[in-house]
């Protein structure tokens, strides 16, 4: 398609929005943080303001479409969200209340890692790759899948959603409701928690940013925080790998950004634990769009709509 997409990032810290050529091109992006503990309508107030902001900043242009990238889980393709991180918004309206604003163009709404996980596909250090998972490591862990060049929903859209695999069984609790899932344990939040319980600054007040600074700076319980995670993560792509006969794993967000102190461990943990010969091949690099991918994912669902949406 051309023309410009109306591109929407959901996140537990900050919401997004931008316009996105057809050639993946951003421009006047805008953000806003999440407001925290705000009801359905006060985050739906925020996200229509910050939508009007961006459409003025583009010059108010005629859009084709709407493409949004939230938090999980949701009902997909219908687009009622409920993201773990957001605990205002329980079985909202989202798709519908956009469709309203916007009316008679198509409103498409996804799970913000498939997004991720598209931008990359499609621009970024998967292109050209057939088969590949893509995945987040941030204030959540999630991921989508493409095989056979072609993004794989799953029965409700929620394929590839690594962040729940389970990678400890007698690990701690998950905002989903289980134990020693992968978000449980590598997320930031459970990476800062883990630090705090050990003594790093004890006052518990730090985020992960702050814990991936530390850790370069060579705080022990930083690093070996790290550590854990980046284990836990090779722990869950290597039930992947052995599943989806993958080519490449792509792994973005904040806490990635911790570079060798998070790949290293990871990759060792790979290392123990992939044997077959289809599994060693398999490469495990960073993200290579930066923090804008999720708009960029989220205005392909429109502009590449054939490779990545599925739904009428």
């Amino acid at each position: 398609m051309s023309g410009d997409v109306l591109a929407v990032d959901i996140g537990g810290t900050k919401f997004a929005a931008g316009l996105v050529d057809a050639t993946g091109r951003l421009r006047a992006v805008h953000r806003t943080p999440t407001r925290p503990g705000g009801n359905a309508e006060e985050l739906w107030s925020d996200l229509t303001a910050l939508l009007d902001r961006v459409l003025a900043a583009g010059g108010n242009p005629d859009i084709i479409g709407v493409g949004v990238g939230s938090g999980g889980p949701m009902r997909w393709p219908s687009g009622e969200v409920s993201p773990l991180n957001i605990a205002g918004w329980r079985d909202f309206p989202l798709r519908e209340r956009l469709a309203d604003r916007h009316p008679g163009i198509p409103v498409r709404v996804h799970n913000d890692a498939v997004a991720v996980a598209i931008a990359e596909h499609w621009l970024g250090a998967g292109r050209g790759v057939s088969h590949m998972l893509g995945m987040v490591v941030s204030t959540g862990v999630g991921g989508g899948l493409v095989l056979g060049g072609r993004l794989l929903d799953g029965a409700t859209g929620n394929a590839g959603h690594i962040g729940h695999l389970v990678v400890d069984p007698c690990g701690p609790p998950c905002v989903c409701g289980g134990l020693g899932c992968l978000e449980a344990v590598a997320r930031g939040p459970a990476l800062a928690r883990w630090a705090h319980e050990r003594g790093w600054r004890a006052n518990g007040a730090a985020t992960g940013r702050d814990l991936t600074d530390d850790a370069r700076a060579g705080h022990p319980v930083a690093r070996a925080a790290l550590a854990r995670g980046g284990e836990a993560v090779g722990v869950a792509i290597a039930s992947v790998m052995a599943l989806c006969d993958l080519e490449l794993v792509v792994i973005g967000g904040g806490i990635s950004q911790a570079g060798d102190l998070l790949f290293g461990p990871l990759r060792a943990a790979l290392d123990r634990h992939t044997g077959l010969e289809f599994t060693e091949a398999v490469r495990v690099v960073p993200a290579g769009l930066g923090q804008e991918s999720g708009l960029v994912g989220a205005a392909a669902l429109l502009h590449q709509g054939a490779r990545y949406w599925s739904a009428g």
